[in-house]
């Protein structure tokens, strides 16, 4: 074998492991921005749930805690403001939200249909 090949081969190798290097640091550099942001996203709806619980006992909440209902599933409470004292005044969907959380797609579509008034009560009875 010549100077050149070899020479050759020896640079080739060693172009072949700086590249290996450096795609294992970025891969490895994108998993760790990844667990990172799950890890961040995992702990602001930890911090969501607790704070939808927590609303509303602290202090200036609007309603009275014996006038609600918890359904958790796209709307946080419903509140009938005013039963519990026998004087009904209104019926709220409500949805507590944390810091600048802003509403998904089924909770925007729930408060378009309450704002285009296509709500309405009904009965459905069973006969056994």
């Amino acid at each position: 074998m010549t100077y050149e090949t070899s020479s050759l081969i020896l640079w080739a190798v060693i172009w072949i492991v700086i590249g290996f290097l450096v795609a294992k640091l970025t891969v490895h550099s994108a998993v760790k921005s990844a667990r990172s942001s799950s890890v961040k996203q995992a702990r602001n709806v930890i911090l969501g749930d607790v704070n939808e619980k927590l609303a509303p006992a602290l202090p200036g909440f609007p309603y009275d805690f014996k006038d609600m209902v918890f359904i958790w599933k796209w709307i946080d409470y419903l509140v009938f403001d005013g039963l519990a004292s026998g004087h009904l005044k209104k019926i709220v969907l409500l949805e507590i939200k944390s810091w600048q959380s802003l509403l998904n797609r089924n909770e925007s579509m729930i408060k378009s249909a309450v704002w285009l008034g296509f709500v309405s009560y009904e009965i459905f009875r069973v006969h056994v």
